[in-house]
């Protein structure tokens, strides 16, 4: 990859933050993607590298082929092949990275724009039984710090279902203690208000004390630490829920944190709350990511339109 085009793709990652407000990860990984691409286009023809203006849909289909034969070399992915929804994604960020080409008039023409997207199978999400909950939230030992810390965790995941990296970007001013309201920056440094109960709290507070804080502490102070009184880390989070969480869910299998986001949104709906509602409290910015967990229980579905409808019967 030549020096124009390494130019061409930090310029277009400082497009994505400044005009497009995308977050750090994501603009990461459209970095990664580009160059996977670029890498690739310099074997297939390296003449189209050195002229962007000359790259069109066959060689991005060429492209996108090369990656379904492609596995993941990635720690603890066994050599598995990428999955459909990792090339759709790497298409569309060729296809943004051409449009911005396009908008800075660098070519005349989008060649990504009538590449087909391959298709993705939504799958159900997995979750936490409700008469798991409680088993789950005495596993931690909170006879110690680091057992509180875990609870507290624990108790804000299933309160409000935000994401791993939202959680770790808490601070102590993030919580509204006396609305019991949390402020929550997502994906694109958007902001939003969720909500919690006082198990929640009660964990957090719990947790504050033990390592002598309290809600007057310094507001920009991490909500959550691990060694050196430094803000937890992802992997931290991972691991040590995740070992809760085989034991509860009997195996490995969807023992992340992120089922404990799903859990938050199939409970809701469970308990009759509006689509709306849950797209707003998860911060989805399209309601088809929420209308997922419409698939975990339709007869619900099926149920909240019978008692809604006019016509339904």
């Amino acid at each position: 990859m030549n020096d124009l085009v390494t130019d061409i793709i930090q310029d277009f990652q400082s497009y994505l933050g400044k005009e497009r407000n995308l977050s750090k990860n994501t603009i990461s990984a459209y970095g990664r993607d580009l160059v996977r691409f670029f890498t690739f286009l310099n074997d297939y023809d390296s003449t189209l590298v050195n002229d962007i203006s000359r790259i069109d849909r066959q060689a991005i289909r060429h492209f996108l082929g090369s990656e379904f034969d492609r596995r993941d070399s990635r720690p603890g992915r066994k050599e598995r092949k990428i999955t459909a929804r990792t090339i759709a994604r790497e298409l569309a960020t060729v296809k943004s990275f051409f449009k911005y080409l396009v908008l800075i008039e660098k070519i005349k023409d989008n060649p990504a724009m009538h590449v087909q997207t391959p298709k993705i199978d939504k799958q159900i999400p997995n979750f936490i039984q409700f008469n798991k909950i409680q088993a789950l939230m005495r596993m931690p030992d909170r006879s110690t710090l680091r057992g509180k810390r875990d609870h507290a965790i624990l108790e804000l995941f299933y309160a409000t279902g935000i994401r791993l990296s939202e959680l770790v970007g808490l601070n102590i001013g993030s919580v509204n203690h006396k609305e019991n309201l949390l402020k929550v920056v997502g994906k694109g440094n958007k902001e939003r208000i969720v909500p919690f109960g006082d198990k929640a709290k009660k964990a957090i507070e719990q947790y504050l004390r033990a390592r002598e804080n309290s809600w007057a502490s310094d507001s920009q102070l991490p909500l959550f630490i691990g060694t050196k009184e430094k803000r937890i880390s992802t992997r931290t989070v991972q691991n040590r829920l995740g070992e809760y969480l085989k034991r509860i869910l009997g195996g490995k299998k969807g023992a992340s944190p992120h089922i404990l986001r799903h859990t938050f949104g199939t409970h809701l709906l469970d308990n009759d709350a509006d689509i709306r509602s849950i797209q707003e409290l998860l911060g989805h910015s399209s309601i088809s990511s929420t209308q997922i967990y419409t698939k975990v229980n339709p007869e619900k579905i099926k149920k909240i339109y019978k008692d809604a409808h006019p016509h339904a019967s």
